[in-house]
C-alpha cells in the first residue's frame, strides 16, 4: 500500500464526517472519519428525514438487515415536524452493554465508513479515542465491516488494540481491559464483545475481513517504544501530535504548570527527538502546526512519511461542522480577532483541551454557569469501584450532587462541561429538550486556526478540502487573507 503524503485529521463528532474524508480521500490523499459518538449521529440524521437518502443508502449494503429494520423503524422520520421533537437517546454504555447498544455502534461506524469509501479505490481512515473505552470494540467491527484500511487511535495508550484487530479479521470473540478508577492491583475489569453472537451467521456470510493498518497518536519517543514492545499485535506507525494541535492534548510531561492565562505550559521536555523516532523504523506522520508546503517538506526531509492536518480542514465547505459556527469562525479569523484557549479542565478526561473563544459557545464562563448539568450521552463516563466492590459509572461533567454521591471528589466537577452534548450541537446535532432548552456549542481547534484565511477568496468566507490540499502540496499560492502574505507586502 502506497503511504499517504497527506492525512486528514480524525476530528469528532462528527467534524470529521463522510464526506469530508470522501472529498479527501478521491484526491489521492488520506480521508479520516470519527467514530467518535457517530451513534448519536446517525440517530440525528435519521431523525432529520435523512433528506439525501445517504444514510438508508448505506445501511441497504448492511450485511445483516434484521437490526438495520430495526434502527429505521424506531429512528427514521421520513417527514421531520418543526420544531422537532428532541432526539432519542441510546442506552449509555456499561460493561455488559446491551444488544442493541452494540448492533447500533457496529451499524453507525459501518454506514461512516461505507460512505467515505464508496465510489473510488483509495484508502480511508477511522479515529477513535483510547478514553472512550467501552464502544471502541464494536466501533472497529463496524469500520471493519466496511474494509477500513487505517485504524488512528489518540488520548490514551491503546495497547489491546493491535491484537483485538488481528481477532475480529476472523469475527473472533475480544475483550478489553478497562480502566477502572479506586480498582485493587489484582482487579482485572474486562468488556467482551462477540460478532458471532450479535451476528450469528456472520463467519458463513462474509469470512475474513482485512486488518486495518493501526497508528497510534503520540507525543513521546517513550510511549513509542512501550507500544512496539507491550502492544499485543503489529504496530503499524505512529502520528506525532505536537501540543499545537486541536482537541484533546496530552498533558505537558511532568507537573503541570499553567501561565499567567490558566493554560498548560509546554516545553522541552515535550518536544519528540525524531531522529529516535527514525530509528524505530516504522512510518510516522507529524501533527499538530503542519499546516504548509513547507512544513511538509520540513516533515519529508526529517523522514516522515507525510503530515496530518486538522484544523484547516475543520472549516471547509465539506467538513461536519455547522455551517453558521463555520462563517462565524472564518470571519472572525478574516477580522484577525481569532483566540484558541488551551483549557486544562473543560473535558472529563482529564486531558488539556483546546477551545475557540467565540461568544455563544461554552467558551463563554457565563454560558458555562447557566447551563444545567446534565449527563444522558454518557460517551466520556468513567468506571470506577464503589466502596460496596461493585462497578460504578459517573461522568465529572454531569450534576455535582449526582457525582458526589457516586463517591466524587468536589474538585474534580471544576470547570469541566459536557462534552458530548455540546460537540454534537457544534456537529449540527444538539439536544432541544421539552422545556426549550438547546445545548450549546463548544468548538475546537488548533493553534493553526489563526492561519486559515489563506484559503478563502477575498470577500468570501469559505473554501473546500481541495483548496487546502492544494496549498499543502504546492499548487496553490496563499490569498491576501493569509497574515504572512499581508505582512510580507
Amino acid at each position: 500500500m502506497k503511504l499517504p503524503k497527506i492525512i486528514q485529521g480524525g476530528m469528532g463528532v462528527a467534524i470529521s464526517d463522510w464526506n469530508l474524508a470522501k472529498s479527501v480521500s478521491m484526491a489521492g490523499h488520506m480521508g479520516v472519519v470519527s467514530g467518535t459518538g457517530i451513534g448519536p449521529v446517525m440517530i440525528g440524521r435519521l431523525m432529520g428525514g435523512d433528506r439525501e437518502g445517504h444514510i438508508r443508502r448505506a445501511l441497504s449494503h448492511f450485511p445483516f438487515q434484521e437490526p438495520v429494520r430495526r434502527i429505521l423503524n424506531r429512528y427514521y422520520v421520513a417527514d421531520p415536524i418543526t420544531p422537532q421533537p428532541p432526539y432519542k437517546r441510546l442506552t449509555m454504555w456499561t460493561l455488559k452493554p446491551p444488544r442493541a447498544l452494540n448492533e447500533m455502534t457496529v451499524i453507525a461506524n459501518f454506514v461512516e465508513v461505507f460512505l467515505a469509501k464508496e465510489g473510488h479505490q483509495n484508502v480511508v481512515g477511522l479515529n477513535l479515542l483510547e478514553k472512550l473505552q467501552m464502544p471502541t470494540m464494536a466501533s472497529l467491527y463496524g469500520a471493519m465491516l466496511a474494509q477500513v484500511d487505517f485504524v488512528i487511535m489518540g488520548a490514551g495508550i491503546p495497547l489491546q488494540i493491535p491484537g483485538i484487530l488481528d481477532k475480529l479479521a476472523d469475527h473472533q470473540a475480544v475483550s478489553y481491559r478497562i480502566d477502572m478508577q479506586a480498582a485493587d492491583l489484582e482487579d482485572d475489569y474486562q468488556i467482551h464483545f462477540d460478532p458471532q453472537v450479535i451476528f450469528p451467521v456472520v463467519v458463513e456470510k462474509i469470512g475474513r475481513l482485512p486488518r486495518p493498518n493501526f497508528l497510534p497518536i503520540i507525543s513521546s519517543v517513550v510511549l513509542a517504544k512501550a507500544l512496539i514492545k507491550r502492544a499485543t499485535g503489529k504496530i503499524n506507525g505512529f502520528i506525532i501530535e505536537a501540543p499545537t494541535a486541536g482537541g484533546h492534548n496530552a498533558p505537558p510531561r511532568g507537573p503541570m504548570l499553567l501561565d499567567e492565562e490558566g493554560e498548560p505550559i509546554y516545553g522541552k521536555k515535550d518536544e519528540v527527538d525524531l531522529d529516535k523516532i527514525k530509528k524505530l523504523g516504522l512510518p510516522f506522520w507529524m501533527a499538530g502546526g503542519y499546516d504548509s508546503p513547507e512544513k511538509l517538506k520540513e516533515a519529508l526531509d526529517a523522514g516522515a512519511s507525510g503530515i496530518q492536518v486538522g484544523t484547516s480542514f475543520a472549516y471547509c465547505a465539506e467538513s461536519g461542522m455547522d455551517d453558521k459556527i463555520k462563517r462565524r469562525v472564518i470571519q472572525k479569523v478574516l477580522d484577525q480577532d481569532i483566540k484558541v484557549r488551551t483549557d486544562p479542565l473543560v473535558s472529563p478526561t482529564g486531558y488539556p483541551f483546546k477551545v475557540v473563544q467565540l461568544d455563544g459557545t461554552l467558551s463563554d464562563p457565563q454560558i458555562v454557569h447557566d447551563r444545567p448539568r446534565l449527563c444522558d450521552i454518557g460517551m466520556l463516563r468513567i468506571t470506577y469501584k464503589r466502596s460496596d466492590g461493585k462497578v460504578g459509572y459517573r461522568c465529572s461533567a454531569e450534576p455535582v450532587d449526582q457525582y458526589l454521591a457516586k463517591e466524587g471528589n468536589l474538585e474534580d466537577t471544576v470547570g469541566k462541561s459536557c462534552l458530548c452534548n455540546n460537540l454534537l450541537t457544534t456537529a449540527g446535532y444538539g439536544q432541544h429538550r421539552k422545556d426549550g432548552y438547546v445545548e450549546p456549542p463548544i468548538v475546537t481547534s488548533g493553534d493553526g486556526l489563526t492561519g486559515i484565511g489563506k484559503y478563502v477568496v477575498p470577500g468570501e468566507q469559505a473554501y473546500t478540502a481541495q483548496d487546502v490540499l492544494d496549498y499543502l502540496t504546492g499548487r496553490k499560492t496563499p490569498n491576501q487573507n493569509d497574515p504572512q502574505v499581508a505582512v510580507a507586502n
